[in-house]
């Protein structure tokens, strides 16, 4: 599929949901939400690329973001996918609405977790890139153990810190088990220092949107507010207590949040000619 495989994890039937996760994540940073999101929806998670078992290309220019909604345009006609609920986190996000942007016909609804339309200065956002290509040759010079170590301890997952330490050691065996290739190829190409401003072009967006952040995270609370102002469907959810990766934190009240929106989706009828069916727990490949 346009050159590269993409690792897919297919379960469930009813409406489609497509779970997009954040920088270092993979298909399994769903685990402890889609439990409850299988008896009712169709749910496709997938390895974006550079991560998990997709391919990860050497090009960073591969992993730009548009090439990457292309991509996952691609993968929903592999899966007879005409229509589908796209949820992402972080980076997941902004491949999520570079999605809705290209392809709206293929985005029934919108859910935004934690994620930035892209920086409005320009001096800023060239400084911002320098710094994703800095730390990219860092995790290539060091290895992905150290590079986890660093992570681990930025201020935005501090919040994290609080986790059961099950929570914890399973997120840290997903960052662990990246490629450095990967990861450095991804940060280069679909950092936010290279992602275009978006914010103009969010009131072309129709379809209903749901934004989600956590109160501890405020950068992302400021850009949420500012996002919900510009789109022309939206609605806002801060979550109390949580910082950036709110369904990690708060899985109860991110999984009530979604399926009191994905209800008012269905209801609303946006789903029509979307509820393609696929078989329970099939894990399959688009290549």
């Amino acid at each position: 599929m346009n050159g590269v495989e993409l690792r897919v994890i297919d379960e469930g039937e009813g409406p489609a949901l497509l779970l997009l996760h954040g920088f270092t994540g993979s298909a399994e940073s769903w685990d402890h939400v889609t439990h409850e999101l299988t008896s009712r929806f169709r749910v496709i998670r997938v390895d974006l690329l550079g991560h998990g078992a997709s391919s990860a290309p050497p090009d960073p220019r591969r992993y730009a973001l548009p090439l990457a909604a292309a991509d996952l345009a691609g993968l929903l006609d592999h899966l007879a996918v005409p229509k589908a609920c796209v949820v992402g986190y972080s980076l997941g996000g902004r491949v999520a609405l570079h999605l809705a942007l290209s392809a709206p016909e293929r985005v029934a609804a919108l859910v935004l977790e934690s994620a930035s339309c892209g920086i409005a200065d320009p001096e800023e956002r060239a400084a911002r890139r320098a710094q994703d290509e800095a730390l990219a040759e860092k995790i290539l010079r060091e290895g992905i153990e150290a590079f986890v170590a660093y992570w681990e301890k930025l201020p935005l997952f501090a919040s994290q810190e609080r986790l059961p330490r099950a929570v914890q050691e399973a997120q840290r065996r997903i960052r662990l088990n990246q490629r450095a290739d990967g990861l450095a190829a991804s940060l280069k190409g679909a950092g936010a220092g290279a992602q275009e401003w978006l914010l103009p072009q969010l009131p072309q967006l129709t379809m209903p949107v749901l934004l989600i952040v956590g109160s501890l995270d405020t950068k992302y609370c400021q850009v949420a507010q500012e996002m919900n102002a510009a789109l022309r469907s939206s609605r806002l959810r801060v979550v109390e207590g949580a910082g950036h990766n709110v369904h990690l934190e708060k899985p109860g009240q991110y999984i009530r949040e979604l399926q009191t929106f994905l209800a008012e989706v269905i209801e609303r009828s946006v789903f029509d000619g979307a509820f393609s069916h696929g078989p329970l727990a099939k894990i399959r490949k688009g290549g």
